[in-house]
């Protein structure tokens, strides 16, 4: 018995170990925040996106925000605290424009999993920030290959299965990480929802029922809208209406005061979405299916972005005249028996082509480190470098409405920053620091701790 008491001591140090290096770079930005110290980045190279690259450049940052940046002859604050990041590339954070990050740990294990709530398939009113998990081993993981921000999105496998969020990589809690918690509504067509015969679920087994369950569904959101403004304007006319009037009919001043209608978290989910003031994200993968979530989308009004389009070659251009943005991914598919080899590797460059605004996602969590080797590799088939990156970073903000905080080395935008030894979209490159919102973050994750801890 000794030996296994021995092993399970053993054991427990080394997971207060691990745990110890997950909390740590946490608890360090909690602590950095409270510093408004400057930290200038001098002698790198800056690939600022938006309006160039700065060889032997200086970036300050202060109080969470890019303060400076600029060629060698940039001022540095006095007692700034200055790194010297001669040979290294300096460029913006990347955003993963869908990822599932805090909504799984580990795949076979379902307690920690958060991915798709199967009881529904329409469920407008589910929110990811609800299930987001903060200290997730994943997030340490991904932010070590310069991913900063992240759109969380919950699995595809219903037609609408509640609303993604937008948060950073690092912070002390999930309200901290999570920095709009309502960000878009998915509308999934990508065959994947259509329910099989045995399935004893009632959802829709025919891409015609899941467009017509969706249609029902919106209708049913204009008509609460409807009721509700119904409500409003006789709530207004009571309130304005004179208390002698009232007073004449010997009733109490409340008997003419309106009954609000019954409150539906599902259908009220959907209004900012019919109002336009939201995007939902169309995922398709064929162009029929692509035909019918625009059909349906523009017979509500909604304003959308497209997801996937894998195979959607031949209606490029049709949704180019659309002029909404696309979130490109998985490119690494294999393509179809009618389709060239090059089919979907070339995606990106055929939509960029024809003046498309794309953004790149990992649609992952364990493996969205990876973001950076989808851009490089639709750069080896015919994607400009330049609009890789964007897509990457700038394009992706702007998409999200982050655009005025993220995605560039400009004055005044979060300092989202990444240093690296190399091209940030090559797989050779090594992430060397990572900083957000101007506080640096330790590189360590679970992982490190494995390599630190066996490689003795």
């Amino acid at each position: 018995m000794k030996p296994l008491a021995a092993f399970s001591r053993q054991l427990a140090e080394k997971n207060r170990r691990f745990t110890i290096a997950l909390l740590a770079p946490m608890i360090l930005f909690a602590a950095a925040g409270a510093q408004n110290v400057p930290v200038a980045l001098q002698g790198g190279k800056l690939l600022t996106v938006s309006h160039g690259v700065i060889e032997n450049g200086v970036l300050v940052m202060q109080n969470g925000k890019i303060t400076a940046v600029g060629g060698a002859g940039t001022a540095i604050p006095a007692g700034a605290q200055v790194v010297d990041v001669s040979g290294m590339t300096v460029y913006p954070g990347l955003i993963d424009s869908e990822t599932s990050l805090g909504l799984t740990e580990i795949s076979l294990e379902p307690s920690t999993n958060d991915l798709l709530e199967p009881s529904e398939n329409i469920m407008p009113n589910m929110d990811v920030a609800d299930a987001f998990h903060a200290e997730s081993a994943l997030i340490p993981v991904t932010r070590m290959n310069g991913i900063t921000n992240a759109v969380v999105a919950p699995a595809s496998g219903d037609t609408l299965p509640g609303q993604d969020a937008f948060i950073q990589l690092a912070g002390k809690s999930a309200p901290q990480m999570l920095l709009v918690r309502d960000l878009a509504m998915p509308l999934n067509f990508t065959g994947e929802q259509r329910r099989s015969e045995g399935d004893s679920r009632k959802f829709p087994s025919t891409r015609m029922g899941v467009a017509a369950e969706l249609r029902q569904a919106l209708i049913e959101a204009q008509e609460y809208a409807q009721k509700w403004a119904r409500y409003q304007r006789k709530k207004a006319q009571a309130a304005t209406a004179k208390p002698a009037a009232k007073k004449s009919k010997g009733g109490d001043d409340d008997d003419d005061a309106p009954e609000p209608p019954k409150r539906d978290l599902r259908l009220e989910a959907m209004q900012p979405y019919l109002r336009g003031e939201k995007p939902v994200v169309l995922a398709v993968n064929e162009a029929n299916d692509l035909e019918t979530a625009v059909r349906v989308a523009n017979e509500f009004h909604l304003k959308f972005v497209l997801n996937h389009l894998s195979h959607t070659q031949a209606v490029l251009d049709e949704v180019a005249r659309l002029h909404v943005p696309v979130i490109v991914g998985p490119i690494y598919d294999e393509p179809r028996a009618d389709e060239r080899y090059d089919t979907v590797y070339r995606l990106p460059a055929e939509l960029h082509q024809r003046g498309v605004k794309i953004a790149f996602a990992s649609y992952d969590a364990h493996n969205a480190r990876n973001l950076p080797y989808a851009a490089g590799y639709a750069v080896a088939w015919g994607l400009p470098y330049e609009a890789a990156l964007r897509a990457v970073t700038l394009d992706a903000a702007e998409i999200w409405g982050m655009g005025d905080r993220l995605g560039s080395l400009d004055l005044g935008k979060d300092a989202n920053v990444a240093v690296a030894n190399g091209d940030p979209l090559d797989v050779k490159t090594d992430v060397k620091r990572v900083f957000i919102q101007g506080e640096e973050i330790p590189m360590r994750s679970r992982q490190t701790g494995l390599r630190d801890e066996y490689m003795k």
